[in-house]
């Protein structure tokens, strides 16, 4: 049986098959420029991202340990009285230099000369004595255990006599070191006790600065190393001391050992001083070196990545030494190649570069 012809379904399919036709057609108009060319920004690919490079070079890196630590004196004294009395003469006074044996207090002693004059007249009576008794033993007149006797009395009275002495004399207060006056707390006319603190002196002339460093520095550090120091209170100074002493085991509960570094008390420094320390164990005059900028911060393997053929290219590296903005390069890069330090962070492995003209320099990319 035919079927019946429907109007209706075949402009349908009319309107349909015109439609395809009219979209087909702006597509090919969309892909065209003014006089039917091709649009060029239809076939550009990605736009190249702007960097600033900087190129591997040759220069003197130092291997160096680094750290902080508070300056100490390398000395401190406190100044106790040995005796008890009236300080009569307070001969120093905070901030002034004294040296060791320098008279710092004088106290009064005239119960310590009564009791030195008491000895010696004992002494002058017992040697009258024994002097007799010796001519008269000669003469079988006196024992020779009355001798011998009158012979430790003697003995015990010149003991007693440079006691007495030794009593006197601590009556001047002494500096038991060189140093300047930290602390005073004794006025004239102040009772002092005895083996009471007066004076505290310091030792300036060198400061130390004690490291803990961690044991795989071991092999590294030692004495005589050379130390470079800078402190917040002196900004821009640099000041130069040695490693005076290293101790020769390893803390078992933290794992460190001790670094003492010494320098001279110069320039304005100061004991409580907080300093930032740095040791240079080794040095290499010639060493394939980048500015630190360039190293990519993503939690791998040290990388950079070298501009080669205007495009960036991910290199793996092998570092050696780290020298403040400088890092040695082992492996991965030849001199004169050209490592992206500024726009990495926009860049992947075989992303399009520009150049920027007037890169930074090593030296100063590395800063």
């Amino acid at each position: 049986m035919a079927t019946a012809f429907r109007p209706g379904r075949t402009s349908v399919l009319a309107r349909a098959g015109l439609l395809l036709i009219i979209l087909g057609l702006s597509a090919c108009k969309g892909s065209t420029g003014p006089g039917g060319k091709p649009d060029a920004k239809q076939d550009k690919g990605p736009e190249a991202v702007p960097v600033e490079v900087a190129h591997v070079e040759r220069r003197s890196i130092s291997a160096s340990y680094n750290g902080t630590a508070p300056l100490e004196a390398r000395a401190q004294a406190q100044v106790v009285a040995k005796t008890s009395g009236i300080a009569l003469k307070v001969l120093a006074d905070v901030g002034q230099h004294v040296a060791a044996g320098q008279t710092l207090v004088v106290i009064d002693r005239d119960r310590a000369l009564l009791q030195e004059a008491q000895a010696e007249a004992q002494v002058r009576k017992l040697e009258a004595n024994y002097n007799r008794a010796t001519q008269l033993a000669a003469q079988k007149m006196v024992s020779a255990n009355d001798v011998d006797q009158l012979r430790f009395d003697l003995d015990n009275a010149r003991a007693t006599l440079r006691m007495a002495k030794l009593e006197l004399a601590y009556g001047n207060v002494a500096a038991p070191i060189s140093g300047v006056v930290a602390s005073r707390d004794i006025k004239p006319g102040n009772f002092v006790q005895i083996n009471t603190p007066i004076f505290t002196i310091v030792d300036t002339s060198r400061l130390e600065a004690t490291l803990n460093a961690p044991e795989r520095e071991i092999e590294k550090l030692k004495p005589g190393q050379a130390v470079e120091l800078t402190v917040d209170p002196l900004p821009g100074r640099t000041f130069n001391g040695r490693v005076d002493r290293v101790a020769p085991v390893v803390d078992a509960g933290s794992g460190t050992f001790r670094v003492v570094c010494a320098f001279n008390a110069d320039g304005g420094l100061q004991p409580g001083m907080f300093g930032r320390i740095r040791i240079n164990y080794d040095q290499r005059a010639d060493a394939l070196v980048i500015p630190r900028t360039a190293l990519l911060e993503d939690g791998g393997d040290p990388a950079v990545f070298v501009v080669r053929n205007g495009k960036a290219a991910r290199a793996t590296l092998k570092l050696g030494y780290d020298d403040g903005p400088w890092v040695e390069v082992r492996d991965g890069l030849k001199q004169g190649e050209p490592v992206v330090v500024a726009g990495k962070a926009a860049l992947r492995d075989g992303s399009a570069v520009k150049v920027l003209e007037g890169s930074a320099s090593p030296a100063q990319a590395a800063r």
